[in-house]
């Protein structure tokens, strides 16, 4: 859940990890590349001109991978589909976006079979950023040999995110008071307070964006899908998407199901779950995460500084954070929800959890460092205290899909539910859906149901996911109708390529369309 959205924020976490040295772990966007005025978009269904570009690598890693070629392209879509918006600007009206597009070519590729296309979450995660982190290989966390050396690597950024006419609407301070609030507003004063928050960063981006703010949805963005498609040349579409890109692609699956070559959807999103449901299981999976965290830390006391409570040590710092909190050497204050989001980033991977245990112990004896760095790897927020526009689009684009939300009595109600439910995530997520309850733009849902007539679909879940709960992973399955379920028994969010069996099974569908058997499970090791 974001401060400033409904729901925690489901970006792909360990592409990141592409970074050297870098503590990334909670899928930080980097500071983006913006391209330069030679990168003219490409009219509506004209071919795009692709230009090389490999100071995007650099900026984001520092250098390229090797023997792999990096071009950038942009395209122009229409702002708005028809798809129902109620928006002013019609497919008629000439309005029109561009989308950021990034192709990673290995030199050594052969027998190509097209392009793979990627959208790494969120909503709000880059895709260009995203298929260069791909590129670097498993070393890095990155993309099989096998599928480079046969697939053109394809990232765009959604309409709305990073390089695609990207929306900004909340201030820095905004987003530092919303990160840094308590997580649990229990006294009135303070609920009404956060409330007021909400309500100002929504008129905010409301006096900014008027009646475009419903174009930023999901409904939009699948549509600008098949626009990619056809711009790098494909007849059907192989996708990859990982969290919030499960959603954009049951969308484009719904929509032009006969366009789907093979399509791989990894940290599934239940398209049919409404806020409060979404939110609740949400809640569920980060206190199941978190127990799987609490459980191992007892078992490893030797590189988990917390044992043998771990729960009482992480509770306690929040609390403690509350009341007196500590202050770094630059002045800035670990506040309760600073804490709060640094325990959220650690269990997004399972390698964060000793991360967390050594945070959470440095802050105990003085030291916010290591807290301060998980929770803005989480956030995005950069040394020099700027944001990118992340949690903009993502908190336009949560709303843009939701038609139907809480009154506040109910958050109120469900605050306190939830507090005994999920005790250290319920009440957050509540107060959240608060982002989307203030919001001024009309909603634009997207439509869901089966994808009658698209090749069989691989979802995968994976069982301690805390983003993404596993069990929504049978249900988009379910949904789509062609849905071959493959489940990793392992921690964290989404699992391709994590494993061996995993990849087999992935690798194998991508490049000769051998779906996963049914009931596939592979295990965490």
């Amino acid at each position: 859940m974001t401060r400033t959205s409904h729901r925690l924020r489901r970006v792909r976490p360990t592409l990141a990890g592409l970074v050297a040295g870098a503590l990334l772990a909670a899928g930080c966007t980097l500071p983006a590349f913006v391209p330069g005025a030679k990168d003219r978009a490409a009219a509506p269904g004209a071919a795009p001109t692709w230009r090389d570009c490999p100071e995007v690598a650099r900026e984001l890693v520092g250098r390229g991978a090797r023997d792999m070629r990096y071009e950038c392209a942009r395209i122009t879509v229409p702002r708005n589909w028809g798809a129902g918006s109620g928006a002013t600007a019609g497919p008629g009206s000439g309005e029109t976006f561009e989308i950021a597009l990034l192709r990673a070519r290995s030199t050594r590729q052969r027998d190509r079979i097209g392009s793979l296309v990627v959208n790494p979450g969120g909503p709000g995660g880059s895709g260009v950023d995203t298929a260069v982190y791909l590129s670097f290989g498993p070393a890095f966390g990155g993309l099989p040999a096998s599928i480079t050396e046969r697939f053109d690597i394809v990232g765009f950024d959604p309409r709305g995110v990073a390089r695609s006419s990207p929306v900004k609407c909340i201030s820095d301070t905004d987003l530092d008071t919303s990160f840094g609030f308590d997580p649990d507003p229990a006294s009135q004063e303070s609920f009404d307070a956060y409330r007021s928050l909400q309500q100002r960063i929504g008129r905010g981006c409301g006096d900014r964006y008027g009646d475009q703010l419903p174009l930023y949805g999901t409904a939009q963005a699948a549509r600008d899908m098949d626009a990619v498609r056809a711009a790098v040349g494909d007849d059907r579409l192989t996708y990859l998407g990982y969290s919030y890109g499960t959603l954009l692609g049951a969308t484009y699956a719904h929509l032009y199901p006969r366009n789907v070559r093979a399509m791989v959807l990894d940290g599934a999103v239940d398209p049919r779950q409404q806020l409060v449901a979404g939110s609740e299981s949400q809640a569920r999976g980060f206190e199941r995460a978190f127990g799987n965290f609490v459980r191992w830390c007892a078992a490893n006391a030797g590189r988990c500084p917390l044992a043998p409570d771990a729960r009482a040590a992480v509770t306690t710092a929040i609390d403690k954070a509350k009341v007196s909190p500590v202050r770094g050497a630059d002045g800035r204050e670990a506040t309760s929800g600073w804490v709060f989001y640094a325990v959220i980033s650690s269990l997004y991977t399972e390698s964060g959890w000793e991360k967390l245990a050594t945070a959470v112990d440095g802050l105990e004896a003085g030291d916010p460092t290591e807290v301060f760095a998980l929770a803005d790897a989480y956030t995005g927020r950069r040394e020099d205290g700027h944001y990118s526009n992340l949690f903009d689009a993502n908190l336009t684009i949560n709303c843009a899909d939701e038609a139907e939300k809480p009154s506040i009595d109910q958050i109120r109600a469900l605050q306190s539910r939830w507090r005994q439910q999920y005790p250290l995530f319920g009440p957050a997520l509540a107060v959240g859906m608060l982002g989307c309850v203030e919001w001024p733009g009309r909603p634009d849902p997207y439509p869901t149901g089966g994808a009658d007539g698209a090749p069989p679909i691989v979802v995968v879940g994976t069982t301690g996911d805390p983003a993404t709960p596993y069990e929504q992973t049978a249900r988009l399955a379910a949904m789509l109708g062609v849905g071959r379920v493959l489940t990793w028994e392992g921690e964290g969010h989404t699992a391709y390529p994590q494993t061996t069996c995993v990849t087999d099974a992935v690798d194998a569908y991508l490049i000769s369309l051998t779906a996963p058997r049914e009931g596939l499970r592979c295990p965490a090791r």
